[in-house]
């Protein structure tokens, strides 16, 4: 999406930023892991078509992603190519509930996984998307003279085999399953927005910052 181009989230661990050209080579390489399309439902994709799908993500209006940099190593280096670790997205493709969301979470670098890094993104990223999504879909609604807009529900989508990832939504983030499919192997949760939510989410981001 143009409205998140030059947004930059800030954690204590790690720093969200938008999804660009130069980062579509690491991408690429991270990708072409077996074991990473598998957890992730992904198809292989060449780079052409990987620098393509880039472009979609920049353009497309019910789609959001950042790729997820380690501060600690950004500080060091000063290098966004090499504190790339993963990548987060959010997608807005349900026209019967606008006010749900569906989260992907990737932590593609092995070596720096279990240290955190995906549970601050998640407080990060959906605190954000609870508070912007009314100007994400405000173009996307705008015939149905919609004018205040909130996501109420972030769905996951996880392979069964993906058992960290599952363990994480329901145990941190309190998701709960609403279906399961033996076909795609795959189950989808659910997690509403309430008050105590909100709280959590506030509690668990106090370097809660965006930048533009």
């Amino acid at each position: 999406m143009h409205i998140n181009s030059n947004t930059i989230l800030f954690g204590r661990t790690i720093l969200l930023v938008p999804y660009g050209k130069h980062h579509v080579k690491k991408y690429h390489t991270w990708m072409e892991n077996d074991e990473t399309r598998e957890l992730t439902a992904s198809l292989p994709l060449t780079i052409d078509e990987e620098y393509e799908m880039q472009q979609t993500w920049l353009n497309d209006k019910d789609k959001c992603t950042f790729i997820i940099l380690s501060k600690e190593i950004f500080d060091r280096t000063h290098d966004e190519i090499e504190s790339m670790i993963g990548d987060v997205n959010l997608f807005l493709n349900d026209l019967d509930d606008i006010h749900c969301g569906e989260i992907e979470i990737m932590i593609a670098q092995a070596t720096e996984r279990h240290k955190g890094y995906g549970i601050e993104t998640l407080y990060t990223f959906i605190r954000y998307g609870n508070s912007r999504v009314a100007n994400f879909i405000k173009d996307l609604f705008i015939s149905l003279a919609i004018k205040t807009l909130n996501i109420t529900r972030f769905i996951v989508k996880i392979g069964l085999k993906n058992l960290p990832s599952i363990d994480l939504f329901t145990k941190k983030f309190q998701f709960l399953e609403i279906e399961k499919s033996e076909v795609f192997q795959e189950t989808t949760m659910e997690r509403r927005v309430d008050n105590d939510f909100i709280e959590l989410l506030h509690s668990k981001t106090p370097n809660y910052k965006i930048d533009s």
